[in-house]
């Protein structure tokens, strides 16, 4: 218990660094430049330079009532929320690997170590998309390196796709004919390129108002990270949260079919979904229609 809690401490504190980088950054703008998240935090509203006490992870926040000390402003609820679930990401990230992996040992601490980089690029990339309805390369890309790491480090460590043995319903090529050590590179390069063939037929179909060439490239990395058939599962429940959490807004005509709605979010809410819960995702749909494999 004291392991995870601090865990979670760090975590929130790594939460506090997005938070800066986050706010601080404009579309246009290298993501980790210096000159823009260095220097000392200050009060978005008053700009005054905070304390080292205003700065706890959660801690500050609450005590403050979620305002200001010097001017009293409320300050905005993403502090807190994204270091909650920073915190969380270093919690139950590695548990969910612990559960998953056959073999721990040194070669599963480096994979909980790259899983939680990708966990933190998921949460950064969101709140970016969220604020600017743009998904910036660096992270893109970023994702897509340790996905091809990740590729590479499963042939040292042994596992399985996160939907279980349901995956092998969706394999399209024959077994027989691959080397079953190039079978996972095929599976997860084989995803990266279906989706972003997938993504790009919307935006060409749509001319760019349906989905984003951010979207594109990241439904590309997430491939890489995820493999066959895990993407299509994230790539279905994107659409199906996003469809949930728009319909309100249009029903309440809060947005038209014209209004540009940040996509990223929601296909990171599916990754995530898939990483945790994919096999009881699955197994649940299944049992719907009483299909017991």
């Amino acid at each position: 218990m004291f392991f995870l809690a601090v865990l979670f401490l760090f975590g929130s504190a790594i939460g506090s660094f997005l938070n800066v980088v986050s706010l601080r950054y404009q579309p246009g703008q290298k993501l980790l430049d210096l000159k823009i998240i260095g220097g000392r935090s200050a009060c978005p509203h008053c700009r005054k330079t905070l304390k080292w006490y205003e700065l706890i992870p959660l801690l500050s926040f609450l005590i403050q009532k979620g305002r200001c000390r010097s001017c009293g402003n409320r300050l905005s609820f993403q502090y807190p929320l994204v270091e909650l679930l920073s915190g969380l990401i270093f919690v139950f990230v590695p548990f969910a690997l612990y559960n998953l992996f056959v073999i721990r040992n040194s070669y599963f601490i480096i994979q909980v170590f790259l899983w939680l980089l990708v966990f933190l690029l998921f949460l950064l990339l969101s709140i970016i998309d969220f604020r600017h309805y743009i998904i910036p390369d660096s992270i893109n890309l970023s994702l897509a390196i340790l996905g091809i790491i990740l590729i590479i480090m499963s042939n040292v460590i042994s596992y399985s796709s996160f939907l279980g043995h349901y995956a092998l319903l969706f394999d399209f090529w024959p077994l027989s004919l691959v080397d079953g050590r190039w079978l996972l590179v095929i599976g997860h390069f084989s995803a990266a390129v279906i989706a972003m063939a997938f993504f790009a037929a919307i935006i060409i179909l749509t001319r760019g108002r349906g989905m984003g060439w951010g979207d594109f490239k990241l439904v590309g990395a997430l491939g890489l990270i995820f493999g066959w058939p895990d993407i299509m599962a994230i790539v279905f429940l994107a659409f199906i949260i996003g469809a949930i959490a728009v319909a309100p807004l249009l029903l309440k005509k809060q947005k038209t079919m014209k209004d540009i709605v940040p996509f990223g979010p929601f296909l990171i809410i599916g990754a995530s979904l898939v990483f945790f819960f994919g096999y009881e995702i699955i197994n649940g749909y299944f049992k719907l229609f009483n299909i017991y494999l």
